[in-house]
């Protein structure tokens, strides 16, 4: 439209110069160009194609107009089926038309969709198409009007017959209350007249008699009942009585002719080497007898009394190795002090390494335990665990709680007993003796995992014993003691105890990442 702008390098600097670069060419009046032309809307023209572009996608030099221009021609559809008979019977024209009718109504008129133009003739008039239209309420609805029907009696619209109640009469309406007014002054009336001149029953009744049961109640060889009937006899309440304090627990007659009951050691160590202490058995008929200490081992939980008392009952002793997990048990005792108390359930458990500490008392051990959810509370401790057969195969000793501070702990179906081999075995040597005698490893340990494998990692080893003289050192866990798995600290004591001092057993250690075996010889505890 003009000559190009002169670089900024060589911009005109004098008016003159600058009048001449901008100054309109000569002989050219008005605008560069016309107006309406300016202003006409225009597509400019399309760049013309690069020789490689018109060669790969121009039209070959012999080809004119369209490339399809010999398709071949597509067969036509095919004609629908004329309609079945049954149809044209149906919809057959009332002019004599063939083919179908129009519907009764005749052919409803074409629809219009959201893409019909907005000016068509009723677009004025349609509110919905003008924003600016004005709102108003239209005619109200109008209902059909139900036919009337004379009389009270009148018909629903199912055709069924009610009394219309606002054109019952006066007369049939006032009839009708006192009908019923006077139905409830007789009803009312008969009543109390009744009521009143009926004779009442009288309150006592001689020489009364209440039915009785004649067949009397069988109760089989082995029940509970049964059971406690035989052992109850064998079961004592213990009392010990000191200067400022007291406890309770049970014993259990092993010994008749000699007097002896064992108990558990937590249940009297209170009254041991204490002046004026007294300890009590209280038997099942009533009768109480002083009883002295014979011996006592913290060791096991276990101690021996011995009572001057004739025709005593022993109990009968069983042996653990005749128990399985799920056998009927029944627990007999002196729970919260209330003599004679059966309670019944199953063993849940054997071989259950529970480590007993009594709350003060000198008892500190560590017992392969049977577990049993026969209910056992404080009190029950020293009682018998008795089998099917009316065997003792455990004395009670500990129970598991959730007690928390402030609170007593009581049964939660989680007892432990000391199995009664090792009772005989412990009762022997304190009635022999007066102390029991238990092998010592003479290392202590506690439970570790490495979240594989369990075991007893040794804390200290005391010196000139059988695991110092046998190389173990601190910082060793033991995971088996000949060959039988160790898992925890309860276990090892478990293992050692069940031999005799002197005997030589063999530790697996692991020490360093690495395993061995040592031979350990056990000395006295």
């Amino acid at each position: 439209m003009g000559s190009p702008l002169p670089d900024a390098d060589h911009a005109p600097g004098r008016p003159e110069e600058q009048a001449a670069a901008y100054a309109r060419p000569a002989g050219t009046t008005g605008a560069f160009a016309p107006t309406d032309s300016r202003l006409q809307p225009h597509t400019p023209p399309a760049p013309a194609p690069q020789p490689e572009q018109r060669a790969a996608f121009g039209r070959p030099d012999a080809v004119e107009g369209s490339f399809g221009a010999d398709r071949p021609v597509p067969a036509p559809r095919p004609l629908p089926p004329p309609p079945p008979e049954a149809v044209l019977r149906a919809f057959a024209p009332r002019d004599g038309a063939t083919g179908l009718g129009e519907p009764p109504g005749g052919r409803p008129a074409r629809r219009r969709t959201a893409a019909a133009p907005f000016w068509k003739p009723d677009a004025a008039a349609d509110p919905w198409r003008d924003p600016h239209a004005p709102a108003a309420l239209g005619a109200p609805a109008q209902y059909p009007e139900e036919p009337q029907q004379p009389g009270p009696v009148v018909l629903d619209p199912q055709g069924r017959r009610k009394v219309r109640v606002r054109d019952l009469s006066v007369r049939l309406t006032v009839l009708a209350l006192l009908s019923l007014l006077l139905v409830g002054m007789v009803g009312g009336t008969t009543a109390w007249y009744l009521g009143r001149t009926a004779d009442e029953a009288p309150l006592l009744a001689e020489g009364t008699q209440l039915s009785e049961v004649s067949p009397g109640t069988s109760r089989e060889p082995g029940s509970i009942s049964d059971i406690a009937g035989r052992i109850m006899p064998a079961v004592v309440s213990v009392e010990v009585r000191l200067a400022s304090a007291g406890a309770t627990g049970s014993g259990v007659v092993v010994d008749a002719d000699g007097g002896y009951i064992v108990t558990n050691n937590h249940v009297i160590s209170g009254a041991a080497d204490v002046e004026g202490a007294e300890i009590r058995a209280v038997f099942s008929d009533g009768s109480g007898s002083t009883a002295r200490i014979v011996g006592r081992d913290p060791a096991s939980d276990l101690a021996v009394l011995k009572v001057d008392k004739p025709g005593l009952v022993a109990a009968s002793l069983g042996s653990v190795s005749d128990l399985v997990v799920g056998d009927p048990v029944v627990a007999i005792g002196s729970p919260l002090g209330l003599a004679g108390t059966v309670t019944s359930g199953i063993v849940s458990a054997l071989d259950r390494p529970v480590r007993l500490s009594g709350e003060g008392s000198d008892t500190n051990a560590v017992i392969s335990a049977i577990q049993t959810d026969a209910p056992i509370n404080p009190g029950n401790s020293g009682g018998a665990l008795v089998d099917a057969t009316g065997a003792v195969v455990g004395i009670n000793t500990a129970i598991a709680s959730v007690a928390g501070a402030g609170t007593t702990g009581g049964s939660i179906g989680l007892g432990f007993a000391i199995p009664i081999d090792t009772v005989r075995d412990i009762s022997e040597e304190l009635i022999s003796t007066g102390t029991a005698v238990h092998a010592s490893l003479g290392v202590n340990a506690r439970t570790v995992t490495d979240g594989t494998r369990d075991g007893a990692l040794v804390l200290n080893v005391e010196p000139d014993s059988g695991a110092a003289e046998a190389g173990v050192q601190e910082q060793d866990v033991v995971i088996a003691v000949d060959g039988e798995p160790v898992r925890s600290s309860e276990e090892l004591a478990v293992e050692v105890d069940a031999h005799e001092p002197g005997d030589t057993v063999t530790l697996e250690l692991v020490r360093g990442g690495s395993s061995r075996e040592v031979d350990v010889t056990l000395g006295v505890a």
